[in-house]
């Protein structure tokens, strides 16, 4: 089974940030390493970043191009990865929707915290099933001790020429 780990204070931050934003959606980038020898990720760092979908936000997010761009070159700078992105649900359940199986890429965790009357409900994490199909649940660990050996290393750098 897949899991996605993260540091209790970065489960802090997401669910501050979905709190901060409800009613809307909030979003963000989870920046860490995938897991040695198994599908997930460890978080090293959330990066909040603002809902830039038009019209209605309570049920949608969208994150601008420049800003996935530049959480990628943050990343990158880091020796980390994007292993995958939150977002809330406002009064709804944390389980992924149709549109978010339509914008999901495989080999990410999408962590989703239901928020309901501004206070987190449930905050559960899903990662895309290999036919595109349909998400399946991941592990969420927010607690487990995390030692160098549980994510692999990041690919070197392509050097330009």
């Amino acid at each position: 089974m897949s899991r996605l780990i993260l540091l209790p204070r970065h489960l802090l931050t997401v669910h501050r940030h979905a709190q901060f934003t409800y009613p809307e959606e909030c979003c963000g980038v989870l920046m860490g390493r995938p897991l040695r020898g198994r599908e997930g990720g460890f978080v090293a760092r959330v990066l909040a970043v603002p809902n830039v979908a038009p019209g209605e936000r309570r049920r949608t997010y969208a994150i601008a191009p420049a800003t996935l761009l530049a959480a990628q070159k943050e990343a990158r700078r880091a020796g980390l990865e994007i292993v995958g992105y939150y977002h809330s649900h406002p009064d709804q359940p944390a389980q992924p929707g149709e549109r978010d199986r339509r914008d999901a890429w495989p080999g990410l965790s999408y962590l989703i915290v239901s928020i309901e009357g501004g206070e987190v409900a449930e905050t559960r994490s899903w990662r895309l099933a290999a036919d595109g199909e349909r998400f399946v649940e991941e592990g969420l660990d927010h607690r487990a001790p995390v030692t160098p050996a549980s994510f692999r290393a990041p690919a070197p750098a392509k050097e330009a020429v």
